[in-house]
């Protein structure tokens, strides 16, 4: 057995999100958002090597002496599986192993709003996920799958960096691809992907303008696809996906989203109440003629009071989201203050006085000239 292994079941049975391994300190693990050092002594360069090439191959060492990092998924056998980034640092090398759950998630485990299961039954178009990295984007992919997979039959087609969560066929059929195994890039498994009769493809991550443009060409022609961008927010999705493209064809890039965008899904983690664990907290935009038109015509600005206002579509904005649920007691009203854009309406829920005062003098302290 990997000697990794270990520290990998100690992470898992304290139920945290991360463990990492670097050199100079014991292992750390994310447990609800907070890095905690294990009970275990300083990691030296040769333990810390050791344990991470032990359950490298030769085409991952490879890989991360040319490029720097290396992103894989790793199966420990009796403990579970993980996402692990490798990366070399000027300490030498270091590794984050993100804990994957043993069963693929349900969009009623997660919490997430009705309207995206009516949104995966769409037949074709857009739907991206989007938020900062850590934000579960993936997890909330793998509910949707999971939903697809249950009640439709169809291809599922699944691009990813690295495979994460393993879906079993159910009513549909789910190919899981693998970047730097089965295919090299995403727009390679993209192109593809059109000749492998798919009805839903699933794109990690739509990190550069041939992957968009792809991504967009395949919901036009038939295909649902689901996509994760680092943005938050729909209004910034839009201006990224647009301004990917040169500005000649800015136009006609916005007609296509016009067309093909059914629902952004924005979400970040918020700790809840009792400070036991992380939920995830959702914006969202779904297609409207009203909606539509506004991206059309490049009036993107108009779309937050569109969805503040559009909840019998579905629709809500994270600020929204979080004060239904801080009125709740489901999150941590101080944690929401500070995520909060307008934060106003959070005032009356806040338990630390502090933070009301120290948000104050940052609004009023003064501009330096020049």
């Amino acid at each position: 057995m990997p000697r990794i292994d270990a520290f990998l079941k100690l992470g898992r049975e304290q139920d945290c999100s991360d463990i990492h391994l670097t050199i100079g300190l014991p292992p750390m693990v994310r447990l609800d958002g907070e890095l905690i050092p294990l009970k275990y002594r300083e990691l030296t360069r040769d333990e810390t090597t050791t344990l991470i090439m032990e359950i490298l191959g030769e085409d991952e060492i490879a890989q991360l002496k040319e490029g720097g990092s290396v992103d894989l998924s790793y199966n420990a056998e009796g403990v579970g599986r993980f996402r692990i980034n490798v990366f070399q640092q000027h300490r030498g090398v270091s590794a984050v192993c993100r804990v994957i759950a043993d069963k693929v998630p349900e969009l009623s485990d997660l919490g997430l709003p009705s309207i995206v299961s009516r949104i995966a039954m769409v037949n074709a178009g857009l739907i991206l996920v989007t938020g900062a990295a850590g934000t579960g984007k993936s997890t909330s992919l793998a509910a949707v799958i999971n939903e697809i997979n249950t009640n439709r039959n169809v291809n599922i087609l699944t691009l990813e960096d690295p495979v994460e969560f393993l879906h079993e066929d159910k009513q549909g059929m789910v190919i899981q691809r693998e970047l730097g195994t089965h295919v090299r890039s995403f727009s390679e498994g993209l192109r593809s992907a059109l000749r492998q009769d798919p009805d839903v493809i699933l794109v990690g991550e739509m990190r550069d303008l041939e992957t968009i443009s792809l991504a967009l060409e395949a919901s036009e022609t038939g295909h649902l696809v689901l996509g994760t961008l680092h943005t938050r927010g729909a209004y910034q999705t839009i201006h990224r996906i647009v301004d990917s493209f040169p500005s000649e064809v800015h136009s006609q890039v916005r007609n296509t989203l016009a067309e093909s965008l059914k629902c952004v899904m924005s979400q970040e983690l918020i700790r809840v109440a009792d400070g036991r664990g992380r939920r995830a907290v959702t914006e969202i935009m779904v297609s409207t003629p009203a909606i539509n038109q506004m991206i059309r015509d490049g009036k993107t600005f108009q779309i937050p009071q569109a969805m503040a206002t559009g909840r019998r579509h579905g629709m809500h904005l994270m600020d929204q989201s979080m004060l239904q649920l801080v009125q709740a007691s489901e999150i941590d009203p101080d944690e929401a203050y500070n995520r909060a854009t307008d934060k106003r309406d959070f005032v009356p829920f806040v338990n630390n006085p502090d933070l009301i005062a120290n948000s104050s003098r940052t609004m009023q302290r003064p501009k330096k000239a020049g």
